[in-house]
């Protein structure tokens, strides 16, 4: 089996091809600079001489804040460049899994979401994304689309890496306190679209098409989750000292862009069971990577 990953240079991007190697399959990995999504003869030509069996696109315009002044290239990214894949993916009648976001949802909720629950999406990155969901449903029915949300990692730009340089440099972090979610380890939700991928691979006839959600499996705010990496980093001694996490409310950190005050993902249903989601686990192991590096670059 062939895939195609584009968003390669990515957080989740990297994590899938560094699980890729368990499974019988072969990779071809696109970032920008390789495929322009939003180029709509590009991608068909990119498809037509690769010829795929599936494609993950794990490509997005996540600049939240900056999405609300450009607004155009959000839905290039977002919208137009999983049109152009899913096209592409229906002219050759294979799937696509496509990964979209809590920020769909207005965040005004008390209970969980789920995947069939109504949408609002209150920023630009939020409706864009959203407008990308509907854009990969209309061109095919062999469609996987996966929301998930808080992703971190050991890979580019994520709170977890901010929390740990703020934290290096300050005694005292602020952070918002009244906005609830689920911390994401990309590579968690690599290995649940990989075993997805197996099972389509297994059964041609696979029908479990559809959107779904995948998250960390405890809620938590996002003072919460930086009380949780200040914490572990002074366990692991990769900071020198312990800063003090002060909770504040959202209107005492204004941002151009709309959050969600409530994006917990309701995940049951999943298509397919056996995968990590215990994002305190997974960021005791991205921690690990992470000083582990950090020697190694001294």
């Amino acid at each position: 089996m062939k895939i195609l990953i584009t968003g390669s240079h990515g957080q989740l991007g990297r994590c899938l091809q560094d699980r890729v190697s368990q499974y019988d399959v072969d990779v071809v990995a696109a970032d920008a600079d390789v495929l322009d999504i939003t180029d709509e003869s590009a991608v068909a030509a990119f498809i037509h001489q690769q010829q795929p069996n599936l494609i993950i696109n794990a490509a997005a315009y996540t600049a939240v804040d900056k999405a609300e002044t450009e607004r155009e290239l959000a839905i290039q990214v977002n919208e137009v460049g999983p049109a152009n894949l899913a096209k592409g993916c229906a002219e050759l009648d294979i799937p696509i899994i496509h990964v979209s976001t809590d920020y769909v949802f207005d965040g005004l909720g008390m209970t969980p979401y789920r995947p069939n629950g109504c949408t609002a999406p209150q920023s630009v990155y939020g409706e864009t994304k959203l407008a990308g969901e509907t854009a990969v449903t209309f061109a095919t029915a062999k469609h996987v689309i996966i929301r998930t949300a808080w992703v971190f990692s050991e890979y580019g730009n994520n709170f977890v890496k901010t929390m740990l340089r703020l934290a290096g440099e300050r005694d005292t972090l602020t952070v918002v306190a009244d906005q609830y979610g689920c911390p994401t380890y990309a590579g968690d939700l690599a290995d649940a679209i990989l075993k997805i991928v197996a099972e389509i691979q297994k059964d041609s006839g696979w029908s479990k098409y559809g959107t779904y959600h995948f998250c960390g499996e405890e809620a938590t705010s996002w003072h919460g989750f930086a009380r949780a990496i200040v914490a572990l980093s002074c366990q692991k001694k990769m900071l020198e000292q312990k800063s003090a996490v002060l909770p504040i409310a959202t209107k005492d950190y204004p941002t151009p862009a709309t959050r969600p005050e409530y994006s917990v993902l309701d995940c049951s249903g999943f298509p397919v069971e056996g995968v990590e989601r215990n994002w305190q686990r997974s960021l005791e192991i991205v921690l690990k990577k992470l000083k582990t590096e950090s020697s190694i670059s001294l």
